[in-house]
């Protein structure tokens, strides 16, 4: 795997989301109260970003329309969207959150 940092612990608080690029992929990287979680930072329906939306129960909302989707998958479960999008490994390494967008999760809804 390929870990690239994203940002730094401080920069997210719980509940919050924060944009970054790693590799030229943009990642909203999420922390909630059951742990860290990278997504791709843009909604599979409007080609927003997601890191603009709310967190709760383990999702996240696009703003614009509604779409809610699983941080742990990225499949959406409210529509209008739905196509998934990646989801990626996510590790901290001290004060560094390092992201790996080369080996996106792909995890189909169950």
């Amino acid at each position: 795997m390929t870990f690239a940092r994203a940002c730094g612990t401080a920069e997210v608080t719980v509940g919050t989301a924060r944009a970054t690029v790693v590799d030229d992929v943009p990642v909203a990287v999420v922390l909630t109260d059951e742990g860290w979680f990278a997504i791709h930072d843009v909604c599979s329906h409007a080609e927003v970003p997601l890191s603009d939306g709310d967190i709760d129960d383990g999702h996240i909302e696009c703003y614009m329309h509604g779409s809610r989707f699983d941080l742990r998958t990225g499949v959406p479960d409210q529509l209008p969207a739905t196509v998934p999008v990646p989801v990626y490994p996510i590790r901290i390494d001290g004060d560094d959150v390092l992201v790996d967008v080369a080996n996106p999760h792909h995890l189909e809804e169950n």
